[in-house]
């Protein structure tokens, strides 16, 4: 394998490493130079590089499970460094929408520990309903950090959280096994059919 064939195959984790290298910058943004402009490049450089990590890494070949787990930190570390970011800057935003925030925090927590005590590690599912979320965690990011406005995008994607992380659970309750990319429910149910057969 050549050089530069070895470094295009490379890519995909690059991109899920700038997603992670990103969240400090939009830590030290927040406490030392707040600045919307910034923080709409940063968001975009990770909503960008969450889409075409997945993309280059399948055109590759190069998709494998621990990529999926390492795609799937990455996004958990920048969505908490934004979110520090909100609580920094827009404290209103978070104390307008606590109750939610508490929900989804609770499932969130529930379902990493579900999942570690069951599976040993992490859930990777790639659920569709996620990558909804993600596109609605993009959104409100954007409004509240580049924007400046807290609009309906904010509470959009508290609550297709909630019920990504429903389906995240239920999928781990279903599955007898660890496994990566499963889209939705009904393929769990397939998958659980099938390993039981």
């Amino acid at each position: 394998m050549t050089f530069s064939l070895r470094m295009i195959r490379r890519l995909p984790i690059a991109l899920t490493a700038l997603r992670a290298l990103l969240a400090p910058v939009v830590v030290l943004l927040a406490v030392s130079y707040p600045n919307r402009t910034l923080f709409g490049i940063c968001l975009i450089a990770a909503f960008l590089s969450d889409i075409f990590d997945g993309i280059l890494a399948r055109r590759l070949q190069v998709a494998t499970p621990n990529l999926r787990r390492l795609d799937s930190i990455a996004d958990s570390i920048f969505y908490v460094a934004a979110t520090f970011a909100v609580w920094h800057l827009e404290p209103s935003a978070i104390t307008a929408h606590a109750t939610g925030l508490v929900i989804l925090g609770a499932l969130e927590i529930s379902r990493y520990i579900l999942d570690i005590w069951k599976f040993k590690r992490e859930a990777s599912y790639h659920m569709w309903s996620s990558k909804l979320w993600g596109i609605a965690l993009f959104a409100g990011f954007f409004s509240l950090l580049a924007l400046g406005t807290a609009d309906l995008a904010v509470t959009a994607a508290i609550y297709l959280g909630i019920l990504a992380d429903i389906e995240g659970l239920a999928i781990s309750i279903v599955l007898p096994e660890w496994k990566t990319d499963v889209p939705t429910i009904i393929h769990a149910f397939r998958l659980r059919t099938t390993a039981y057969r």
